[in-house]
């Protein structure tokens, strides 16, 4: 079995974002297929690991990407160790990265989940020119890459002429590999919480509220989606928001409770929630990556409408007909789509879940670290 360290450089455990549970699920994962260690900051909570040694080593403030003490500290762990490989989650410490291959001559990959200087371009960020710089020197560094989605992956061939041969495609997964058989339970489980009549559509939004991207696509929900969806004559929903982070000034919503809107915050069982649903949405417009609740919400067997940024890195192919692509900033065709698939029932297909299952997944990996 191959010995494995990896870095994950934020808190992950316990988590309540979508990066947070790739992280977490992946290692998870990896440590079913390897002799896994993790660094990471001290704040994760070792109690939700159960298969591998964590080494809390990290500082909890924005230094940690910075700290020279680390050099000596994690080579030595690596000498001493005899691991076969790195892995160092995103592209912000490949300066460290590559000096402790320096050090030890062990080959290190960088897990990446997205371009990073196009999500931070495309939130505003001044000084995504400096990041772009120094991630396509880390890319063109790494002995191999991970790539969340195919179009990160040909992004860093085609522009960035980093190795194909070094490039692997490492999906955002589920713990899930069938339709669930529990969907009506769930479903009338939810309607009792939220008082949701028969008859009723369950309409589904989650995300963490406080993240830009997240934030701007509940905006276009209520007040550009959600106008047309109460102009349809018949047309009886409810639509759920689910997340924490919802900024003070929007008022847990209560102002929109009179147009079919319920704020739920953050719920312990967002699983029961994607089930319930009939139609989760996905407006997002901007940050980069795979948007990981999409892939869970096709996996409980939901379909999605989603802008075509929102759905950029998802497999289309193995979708069916459980994914609904819209044109970004047509919010009325997006309104229109939603009205459309309503009664949308069709099964997730099996190829889906051959994909986008972690077991299958890390097994992969582990093949090729």
């Amino acid at each position: 079995m191959k010995k494995i360290l990896a870095i994950a450089p934020y808190p992950y455990l316990p988590f309540f974002s979508g990066g947070q549970k790739f992280i977490a699920q992946f290692l998870e994962n990896l440590a079913n297929e390897t002799e896994l260690t993790v660094i990471s900051v001290e704040t994760n909570d070792p109690q939700l690991i159960s298969n591998y040694r964590l080494l809390p080593w990290l500082k909890k403030s924005f230094t940690r990407y910075m700290d020279p003490r680390l050099i000596g500290k994690i080579s030595t762990e690596v000498k001493n160790g005899d691991y076969d490989t790195v892995i160092w989650e995103h592209p912000y410490y490949a300066w460290l990265a590559w000096l402790v291959r320096k050090k030890t001559g062990v080959p290190f990959i960088i897990h990446t989940h997205n371009i990073e200087y196009q999500r931070f371009r495309s939130m505003g960020k001044w000084w995504w020119p400096v990041l772009k710089r120094y991630e396509r020197w880390a890319f063109r560094q790494a002995d191999q890459l991970f790539f969340i989605t195919p179009e990160d992956k040909s992004f860093a061939i085609k522009e960035w002429q980093v190795n194909a041969h070094k490039c692997i495609d490492l999906p955002f997964a589920v713990n899930i590999n069938s339709s669930p058989a529990d969907k009506a339970e769930c479903r009338a489980a939810v309607a009792a919480t939220h008082g949701i009549q028969p008859g009723e559509k369950i309409i589904f939004f989650n995300g963490l509220l406080s993240y830009r991207p997240n934030y701007e696509a509940l905006l276009a929900i209520l007040e550009k989606i959600n106008p047309v969806l109460l102009e349809e004559k018949g047309f009886a929903y409810k639509l759920i928001v689910c997340g924490k982070g919802l900024p003070d000034q929007l008022n847990k919503l209560q102002a929109y409770a009179g147009r079919n809107i319920l704020y739920a915050g953050f719920v312990d069982d967002i699983e029961t929630y994607f089930k319930a649903a009939d139609l989760f949405l996905n407006p997002v417009q901007s940050g980069g990556g795979i948007k990981t609740k999409m892939v869970e919400a096709i996996a409980f067997g939901t379909t999605v409408i989603a802008t075509e940024t929102g759905a950029t890195g998802i497999k289309k192919e193995v979708c069916g007909h459980k994914l609904i692509t819209v044109a970004d900033n047509d919010w009325i065709g997006f309104a229109k789509a939603v009205i459309a698939n309503r009664d949308n029932q069709s099964p997730t297909p099996p190829a889906y879940y051959d994909y986008y299952d972690w077991k299958k997944v890390a097994r992969r990996i582990a093949g090729v670290v």
